[in-house]
């Protein structure tokens, strides 16, 4: 799968936020990209989310809404012809993702809460636009406040961050299991020699789960099947 991520902030350099999701990408299938330009190459815009499998879409709330640069580049880029406009649907069945940061905690963000809307609400044009253009629209992946952060919460959102880019939907357990089993191999080649034994131990004994989780879900589909007749 090949993942676009699509980065708008009028002010990334000094956002630690963005700096740590950059530092935190994984190493193979994603290609990292910011929106800084006034004037983009249409075609060659709009052949690189032909290319991509996932396209996410990451920024900051700014005012209940992404920043301009994000709302410049769809109005270029994301024409009526390319979108929908000739039938062809050339992003149609793609996945849209958007990872969005605030400053607030997350109850705020529901009705009765401090904001009185909900995050769904707020990204509706973008859900719009996934429907629009045929794609599967991802739940939205929101990270609150990030500063306020302790390290083991850093070090489970660089675990969540990375799945949301290259897991494969819906984040079932299976498909969660699938992911953290192809992803260890390379993790125990990295440890020092004196901890791969133990490494390579997880390792088996996650492939092992997932064996035997697809073993149970198969026995559960002919129970079921049995079931209905």
């Amino acid at each position: 799968m090949q993942t676009l991520v699509l980065v708008a902030h009028p002010h990334l350099a000094d956002s630690t936020t963005q700096q740590f999701f950059k530092a935190s990408l994984p190493a193979d299938g994603v290609t990292y990209r910011v929106l800084d330009q006034r004037d983009y190459d249409v075609s060659q815009e709009q052949a690189a989310l032909r290319q991509a499998d996932r396209i996410i879409l990451q920024f900051p709330l700014y005012w209940y809404a992404a920043p301009a640069s994000l709302k410049h580049w769809e109005d270029t880029v994301l024409t009526r012809t390319f979108v929908y406009g000739d039938h062809r649907y050339p992003l149609a069945d793609k996945e849209l993702g958007i990872v969005v940061t605030t400053g607030m905690p997350a109850q705020a963000f529901r009705r009765g809460g401090t904001e009185n809307v909900t995050l769904d609400a707020l990204m509706a044009p973008l859900a719009a636009l996934a429907h629009r253009a045929k794609m599967s629209w991802l739940p939205i992946f929101a990270v609150h406040q990030f500063n306020y952060l302790d390290e083991p919460q850093k070090l489970r959102l660089v675990v969540a961050y990375q799945r949301y880019l290259t897991q494969s939907a819906p984040d079932t357990l299976a498909n969660r299991q699938a992911w953290f089993a192809a992803r260890l191999p390379e993790k125990v080649a990295q440890l020092k020699p004196a901890d791969q034994t133990t490494g390579r131990l997880i390792a088996t004994t996650v492939t092992q789960q997932v064996d035997t989780l697809a073993e149970l879900m198969a026995t559960l589909a002919m129970i079921k099947e049995q079931d209905d007749d």
